[in-house]
C-alpha cells in the first residue's frame, strides 16, 4: 500500500475517490496552537489508507489536503484537515509460458 501526491506512470485501474476529515478544537487559553495540524494530517492519512485497504486498492494517487480554521459564533475555533485521493488497483500479471 502506498500514497503519493503525484500521478503514476504505470497501468492501473481507478477504484474510486476516497475522502477523510479530522478536526480538533483549539482551547480558548491557547488559540494559536497550529502545530496541532500535524496530528490531524497523520489521522487523515491513516483514515485514507484504511479506506483504501478496505476497498482492496493497491495504493492512493493524487492525494491532496485542505486545511481550515473554523470560527463559530459562540464556540471556540476548530482546526480541520480534509484529505482526498484516488484509489487505484494494478492489473493482475498474466503468467507467460
Amino acid at each position: 500500500m502506498f500514497m503519493t501526491t503525484g500521478g503514476l506512470n504505470r497501468s492501473h485501474a481507478i477504484q474510486g475517490i476516497l475522502t477523510a476529515t479530522a478536526h480538533d478544537m483549539l482551547r480558548s487559553e491557547k488559540p494559536d496552537e497550529f502545530e496541532r495540524f500535524d496530528a490531524l494530517f497523520d489521522e487523515v492519512k491513516q483514515q485514507l489508507m484504511q479506506q483504501a485497504q478496505t476497498a482492496g486498492a493497491d495504493g492512493l494517487i493524487e492525494v491532496r489536503f485542505n486545511t481550515e480554521v473554523v470560527q463559530m459564533n459562540v464556540a471556540p475555533k476548530f482546526l480541520v484537515v480534509h484529505g482526498y485521493g484516488t484509489a487505484i488497483k494494478f492489473p493482475e500479471q498474466k503468467n507467460s509460458k
